[in-house]
């Protein structure tokens, strides 16, 4: 028994990332694979109808999933404090993805220019943002402890990046990632010991922009984002116009009912909700799994946040914890304003289900992410046995 339990250490501790936390390897390979289950599930009519054969998307995440899975490998094996030196050249890179997206350089889908495409390979700019403000905020902010207690030094420069990078996004179109990217430098700003009257004073002209937009969207221009901040208090309203993909969302929502209509069998999937496998997978989730099988998703996302959350607070050092925060921020922000967005309790704009949601560029980033928490685990531990 003695020898059966130390094998299992071995292994437990073994080779994907040396010493770390191996929850956090079995929660990721969970959602992951269940991803690729829903992702087949959700597109089976979407693939036929655009490549002739159910298999086209399913085959693409399939592949996604296998090089997400070497990223996370690589990413755990990369001391975490190299991050801290590259933050700089990072930061820039992302700035001028994001620029390039907005110049001919952008590919434009669904009246949105959000990437850039380089023959087989796509690259989001607004994905890549999210971990780039995630290693320079943490970076710069570690120079210095006291530093978030000048609004000079500390506040006024990461107001400018929330700024920069949150007009470029919203320049593409994209709401919600651009209020994931603020989001998370001003949370990583928080857990370094933001004085709280900036936050109030953020979410005082937060508050105020959106209702500029809404209140003076037709003279400024701004009708399209009037109606998108608007559509979703009455989606039934214009169910065939703006409101038609909340619609359809909560449809399947609704027709889940408490333990689903079976894997399969979703009817909103048969090209009546626009993108299935993308933004809106949990609707299809819903309708096939049920309300069980959404709480039981929600329940393995909630089990890795909380380890997100044990790596942070063991973190070796000011860095390592600003890093890993910064990535259960994003991680919990992202899961938070997708089912907002499902639910119809925020405007329907795109953020992909972490892990979950078709698509190579999010998934990467995620499993990447997680590839960085797994070392700081793995710092941590090596600094509790010494």
């Amino acid at each position: 028994m003695r020898k059966d339990k130390l094998t299992f250490n071995r292994i437990k501790r073994g080779r994907f990332s040396g010493y770390s936390d191996f929850a956090v390897v079995i929660l990721v390979t969970i959602l992951v694979i269940f991803g690729v289950v829903m992702v087949f599930s959700a597109s089976y009519y979407k693939s036929i109808n655009v490549a002739g054969t159910p298999f086209a998307f399913f085959t693409r995440q399939v592949i996604y999933a296998v090089i997400g899975f070497v990223i996370m490998a690589i990413c755990a094996r990369i001391p975490y404090k190299t991050y801290m030196r590259l933050s700089i050249p990072i930061i820039v890179i992302s700035l001028l993805l994001l620029f390039a997206v907005l110049t001919p350089l952008g590919e434009s889908v669904g009246g949105a220019s959000r990437m850039i495409r380089l023959g087989p390979i796509s690259i989001m700019p607004g994905e890549v943002a999210k971990i780039a403000v995630i290693i320079f905020t943490a970076a710069f902010l570690s120079t210095d402890s006291k530093i978030i207690l000048s609004f000079k030094d500390g506040v006024l420069p990461l107001i400018i990046l929330m700024g920069t990078f949150g007009g470029l996004i919203i320049a593409q179109p994209n709401l919600s990632t651009a209020v994931t990217v603020c989001g998370i430098i001003a949370g990583i700003m928080f857990i370094a010991g933001l004085k709280w009257r900036y936050v109030i004073g953020a979410l005082i002209a937060g508050g105020t922009g959106i209702l500029g937009i809404i209140t003076l969207g037709d003279k400024i221009g701004g009708s399209h984002w009037k109606k998108r901040l608007t559509s979703f208090w009455d989606p039934f309203e214009d169910a065939l116009g703006e409101g038609y993909q909340v619609v359809q969302s909560l449809l399947a929502l609704g027709s889940g009912g408490l333990f689903g209509m079976g894997l399969g069998n979703s009817i909103q999937k048969t090209l009546y909700l626009p993108e299935p496998q993308n933004d809106f997978i949990l609707a299809i989730i819903g309708e096939e799994l049920g309300f069980v099988g959404i709480m039981a998703l929600f329940i393995v996302y909630m089990l890795l946040i909380w380890r997100c959350f044990h790596i942070c607070l063991n973190a070796p050092d000011y860095f390592g914890m600003l890093l890993a925060g910064g990535i259960t921020i994003m991680l919990t922000l992202q899961v938070i304003l997708n089912v907002a967005v499902v639910t119809s309790c925020m405007p329907p704009t795109g953020i992909a289900l972490p892990f979950i949601s078709y698509g190579g560029n999010s998934l990467w980033i995620f499993m990447g992410s997680m590839g960085m928490l797994l070392n700081i685990s793995k710092k941590s531990d090596k600094e509790n046995r010494r």
